[in-house]
């Protein structure tokens, strides 16, 4: 019994400091004014600055890259590099229940869509086996497949292809 009081007791007590949340920490009690003049406020009866706290402060957000969105195909970088999606995507919905991609680039679509079919690979379980439809390890297009940007690499890249380190040139002998 004593315990159970202690144990309450302490809960009690550890509740104590939420409840004594000064102004400047941004939880405004219906007594308490909405902001301070020294910039610091009490928490469980010490002192804690507010003003100007890495925390608190608004930053505005980076500038979003801008998606490619001219349908043109990009050359790959490197091989079995999916394709990226050379097409806007932003309110598509990919889930359990829907597959927007499937509605242009499913085998039974691309005739009326002109959009390129879905590799063999798509329909293909983990044991190798093809199925009737897209397996599941493959229906979350994005998993993959992103969309192309304007953004600039952030490191920079000497990567070069098969071909140029052999020294061959497009389509032939250099």
């Amino acid at each position: 019994m004593k315990t159970r009081f202690l144990i309450a007791a302490l809960a009690l007590l550890a509740g104590v400091p939420a409840l004594t949340i000064g102004v400047a920490t941004g939880v405004v009690a219906a007594d308490k004014p909405i902001a301070t003049a020294t910039g610091t406020g009490t928490v469980g009866g010490i002192k804690v600055p507010s003003a100007n706290h890495p925390i608190t402060t608004d930053v505005p957000a980076e500038a979003t890259h801008r998606d490619i969105t001219d349908d043109q195909k990009r050359v790959r970088n490197y091989a079995d590099q999916p394709p990226l999606i050379p097409h806007a995507i932003r309110d598509y919905q990919i889930d359990l229940n829907i597959n927007k991609c499937l509605t242009c680039h499913d085998r039974r679509n691309t005739a009326g869509s002109q959009a390129p079919m879905l590799s063999v690979t798509h329909f293909q379980d983990r044991d190798g086996q093809t199925l009737g439809t897209v397996a599941a390890r493959r229906y979350f297009c994005t998993q993959c497949h992103v969309p192309q940007t304007d953004a600039q690499p952030i490191v920079p890249n000497s990567f070069q292809d098969f071909d140029s380190v052999l020294g061959h040139a497009q389509g032939g002998q250099k």
